[in-house]
């Protein structure tokens, strides 16, 4: 059974105006990227691949019939500014305007020590600050270390504990702001597991209001039976009852961040060569049920031909999956403009 979700007249009348102003072509970015109405579609395309970057969003648009408001790339460590020039030219395509989700994960220090002022780090942020200062001026997404509670760990003098992250993200956020990258709109990105979710250290990950302007999550849902099987609410809202109950991520984090803009960060279907239609109905049904998540305002496709597991993610795994995927981009509530 979907869990249930108490929506406020407000969220109701947010969704419903969402929908309606989505459909006389209104809806456009705002102040820290947070649409007037409608919700961001957007893609990382050619993930675990080979052909990422222009070329991989270049077939992905063709193959879906639509420009994607959000391109989402990946950088870690010290060596690679960003947003890198292919990255400032996506962004600027003309006709095809489109919003960077860039993430980046340290690699050179542990959490604890970044949040302490490691020189190496705090050299990079500064030189990052500057490029994006010169180079890119409009706002972006960005994610630190996303998913960060696969990585935790929690014993003391580990370096990686939750609130070593918070500790980690409150700096490199307040460090790339203090010298000037002010255009950053940071996201906190999770992972949606909840079996993470409900250790007892899990809220301790949080940085801050001051540091934090999007709640990223995610959550792929799976074509064969068991965990992650079913429809949106029972992937992205999944209840869990007993000792380690937990009230579903999208539960959790519109009780416990209320102002906070959600955006699927990741998501997708896996395949399966048991149950081909499964992809195709969930694209079919996600456009309704998304009214009953009124806080969810960008949703990011994670595409994979394979990942580290063999899963695949291609939205054109079968033509039915495409065409179904196709229309579900060309509804309404996905239409918004990337304004400045």
């Amino acid at each position: 059974m979907a869990p249930r979700i108490a929506l406020s007249p407000t969220d109701i009348g947010v969704a419903l105006a969402a929908d309606g102003m989505s459909r006389r072509g209104k809806c456009r970015t705002g102040r820290k990227l947070v649409p007037t109405c409608g919700i961001l579609w957007g893609v990382a395309p050619g993930a675990h691949t080979e052909s990422r970057g222009a070329g991989a969003l270049a077939a992905f648009e063709r193959k879906t019939g639509r420009t994607q408001a959000i391109y989402h790339a990946y950088h870690g460590g010290l060596r690679q500014l960003f947003p890198t020039p292919e990255e400032i030219a996506i962004a600027r395509q003309s006709g095809k305007k489109r919003i960077l989700f860039l993430n980046w994960k340290p690699e050179a220090a542990t959490w604890a020590a970044i949040a302490r002022g490691d020189r190496r780090t705090d050299a990079f942020l500064d030189r990052l600050a500057a490029h994006i200062r010169k180079n890119y001026r409009e706002q972006f997404f960005l994610a630190v270390h996303h998913e960060g509670e696969n990585d935790v760990r929690e014993k003391a003098g580990s370096g990686y504990t939750a609130r070593d992250y918070a500790g980690m993200y409150r700096h490199v956020i307040k460090r790339l702001r203090a010298k000037g990258a002010t255009n950053i709109v940071s996201v906190l990105v999770h992972m949606a597991y909840h079996r993470h979710a409900t250790q007892s250290w899990f809220n301790s990950m949080y940085p801050g209001d001051d540091v934090v302007d999007w709640i990223g999550l995610d959550t792929y849902a799976y074509s064969d039976p068991g965990y992650g099987h079913g429809n949106f609410a029972q992937v992205f809202n999944r209840r869990i009852e007993g000792k380690r109950s937990w009230p579903g991520f999208y539960t959790w984090a519109v009780t416990k961040h209320p102002g906070k803009p959600l955006m699927l960060a990741e998501w997708g279907v896996w395949s399966s060569r048991k149950n081909t239609t499964y992809k195709a109905d969930f694209y079919r049904r996600l456009g309704h049920e998304l009214r009953r998540f009124p806080k969810i305002r960008a949703m990011v496709q994670f595409e994979t031909p394979h990942n580290q597991k063999g899963q695949d993610s291609s939205v054109d795994s079968t033509p039915a999956a495409l065409n179904a995927y196709r229309k579900l981009g060309r509804l309404p509530i996905f239409q918004v403009s990337v304004t400045p």
